[in-house]
């Protein structure tokens, strides 16, 4: 093989078999995944030179570590980024490069196995053919909306002219993954073969001769000019109901720029280029990439270990511990619930079914996750149980009874934890001979969708015992935020403040409709009053007398009134709203001149608290305390967390309105004295 023939680089591999079939391998040194960072497409683009000098008859590209091929590019790298001007230069140069593939004059392929996500599948979709494994989990997407960007790499150009319109923005608007063998339905991939045989076939695919996909006509139709306005217009409509432009400006963009060109032409690239260059400066697609840092943050907080937790016993078949016991189970671990009577786990046993069902198409794997949970009303489960979770009710004196119970037949490496919502550990292992392996782990309501767990330690909770917490929360695929132990914690000590204040609203007589529009137009997934619904008004009753009772907080009455007359929100029928078929029925409400200062009511009630719990030092610094309430509540992401707000904002603006507050609606507005030093 002449020298030529193959080039090495830190990043890409290049060598050109019997064949002369080039073979393009990634493997980005000391990470465990690959990203396409600025050295990367650097790199790739030398190695082009060095793939035309050659000529060989087809190019494969694929990457070597076992995680994926790409998961898109460095994130770090956008922070980086200076202004508009600064973006668009980055991204027009990562544009030539992959315009040089696309240009080659031989057949290229993609070999994909894990992931080929944002970037990575942009420089899929430059080559000419895309073959995956159908034996091995893997799935594509163009996440970048998530970001507050749109593929900027060409992809929003190449993924309509391979999948036609409708298809692609779906792809790009939502930015969900989807699987292989969707992938192969759409057209986005042309093959599935056993991984085994991945590379094999990826050869013969590119020395076929075989017709590169084409959507249909009719997909086809959709990209002309006079059609082009009244989609686009349709495709606003939809996502006006998951985003506001001013929240989320990328997906309206990355529909602009599809309307204005049609996928067509250089002027394409051009257009997306310019458009991804001012969202990447927007404060949205900043806070939004400080978001996915403070996610990557959380799964860092865990070790590697030899030890994982394998066997899990939930004590407690209510909703929240039978779900923590599906999940788990569904994640792989044996499970045994008890509770006093079958009766009462066998309704988390059918939730549990599906769950696993929606998780699982496979019937042996939901058959696997189903044989993997065990009702256990005798309890034999707490005798082997690396892990035994406590989610009864939340009483004191019954905890503690539990715990006096359980002591003397847990193994002595086993861990104690409670999932309780606010009561302070150090209150519940009063009577615990050894207190130092007793934690929290309070996991949040719905558990199959909420990330976050706040990992909780009290005073004499072991370091291990905590890092062993941790890193089963990444177990179940969860975000650990470790905390220590107060009355509410972190995340319902923040959001009661903020329910009291929407109930104070309600008291007033000011519509729940309107009080719940204002905090969604602040950015909030769902208003205050429908939250407590959600939650459960006896719930949020009963936490918030113990929250308001340790912070000599006010509570508005309106709230046991409803509860007194059983009515629970959600799980009842009728809370605040009558709800029907999983959705509230809100009463319209009259444009009246209602208080123009609520939506600070709400969110400076959040904020505020936050301060005082990063004051208190609950968690560890003003980052953590952030994505904990990003994550266990939902805070308007673009924002990037109440103390981000605050940070955006300046303390003395904070401190000035504040102090307006609390002259017009009472002490509980005081600002914390934390404004006064700390910035956050």
């Amino acid at each position: 093989m002449n020298d030529i023939a193959k080039k090495t680089t830190d990043i890409w591999h290049l060598n050109i078999d019997k064949d002369q079939v080039a073979w393009l391998e990634l493997d980005v040194p000391g990470a465990s995944v690959n990203t396409l960072s600025h050295a990367a497409m650097s790199a790739l683009d030398e190695q082009l030179t060095h793939i035309e000098a050659i000529n060989p008859k087809a190019l494969v590209i694929y990457s070597s570590k076992n995680s994926g091929f790409i998961a898109g590019a460095d994130i770090k790298e956008f922070i980086q980024l200076n202004d508009a001007e600064d973006a668009y230069t980055h991204i027009r140069a990562g544009q030539r490069v992959l315009d040089r593939l696309a240009n080659l004059p031989y057949p290229t392929v993609a070999a994909i196995h894990g992931f080929a996500l944002g970037g990575g599948l942009e420089l899929a979709l430059a080559c000419k053919y895309r073959i995956a494994p159908s034996d091995f989990k893997t799935v594509f997407g163009l996440p970048e909306v998530k970001l507050g960007i749109h593929p900027g790499f060409g992809g929003s150009v190449r993924s309509v002219q391979l999948l036609g319109a409708l298809t692609a923005m779906e792809l790009m608007l939502t930015g969900k993954t989807i699987k292989a063998e969707k992938a192969l339905s759409m057209g986005l991939v042309d093959r599935l073969v056993p991984l085994t045989e991945l590379r094999e076939a990826a050869k013969q695919l590119v020395l076929s001769k075989r017709p590169t996909h084409r959507p249909p006509l009719s997909a086809r139709l959709v990209n002309w000019a006079l059609i082009r306005p009244y989609i686009a217009n349709k495709l606003r409509q939809q996502v006006r109901k998951s985003a506001k432009p001013n929240h989320y400006p990328a997906p309206y963009a990355l529909i602009d720029v599809w309307q204005h060109e049609g996928a067509k032409g250089i002027n394409a690239y051009e257009t997306e280029a310019k458009s991804a260059a001012r969202l990447f400066c927007t404060s949205t697609s900043r806070n939004l990439v400080r978001t996915f840092m403070l996610q990557e943050r959380l799964k860092g907080i865990a070790k590697p270990t030899d030890h994982p937790i394998a066997k899990v016993h939930v004590i407690g078949a209510g909703v929240m511990g039978g779900d923590i016991a599906s999940w788990c189970a569904l994640r792989g671990l044996q499970v045994t619930l008890e509770d006093r009577e079958l009766k009462f786990i066998q309704p988390a046993l059918t939730r549990a079914e599906e769950l696993f069902t929606k998780h699982f198409s496979d019937k042996t794997e939901r058959e696997q996750a189903l044989s993997r949970l065990t009702a256990d009303i005798s309890g034999e489960g707490v005798k082997t149980a690396d892990i035994v979770i406590e989610a009864i009710f939340e009483n004191i004196e019954a905890k503690q009874a539990l715990y006096k119970r359980l002591e003397s037949q847990l193994k002595p490496t086993a861990i104690l934890a409670t999932n309780t919502s606010s009561i302070v550990l150090e209150t519940l292992a009063e009577h615990l001979q050894d207190p130092t392996r007793f934690v929290g782990l309070h996991f949040f309501n719905p558990v199959s969708r909420m990330p976050l767990v706040e990992i909780i330690n009290s005073d004499k909770t072991r370091p291990d015992i905590t890092q062993t917490a941790i890193n089963f929360t990444r177990q179940l695929d969860k975000l650990p935020v470790p905390c220590r132990s107060a009355t509410g914690f972190v995340v319902n000590r923040i959001l009661m403040p903020y329910l009291n204040e929407a109930m104070r609203a309600a008291d007033e007589g000011i519509p729940l409709a309107y009080i719940d529009q204002v905090a969604t137009d602040f950015g909030m997934p769902m208003g205050p009053i429908e939250l407590a619904d959600v939650v459960g008004l006896d719930v949020c009753l009963h936490v918030g007398t113990i929250l308001a009772k340790a912070y000599s907080r006010p509570q508005a009455n309106i709230i046991k009134n409803l509860v007194d007359q059983k009515k629970l929100g959600k799980k009842s029928g009728e809370g605040f709203y009558r709800w029907q078929d999983g959705k509230p029925i809100k009463p319209k409400f009259k444009s009246l001149p209602y208080p123009k200062d609520l939506q600070d009511r709400l969110v400076l009630s959040m904020v505020n608290e936050s301060m005082a719990v990063l004051r208190e030092c609950i968690v560890s610094d003003a980052d953590l305390l952030d994505a904990a309430v990003i994550f266990g509540t939902g805070f308007a992401p673009f924002l990037g967390g109440p103390l981000n707000y605050a940070r955006d904002l300046g303390n003395q603006q904070i401190i000035n309105k504040l102090n307006e507050l609390m002259t017009r609606y009472g002490s509980h507005f005081s600002p914390d004295s934390g404004w006064e030093f700390h910035h956050p």
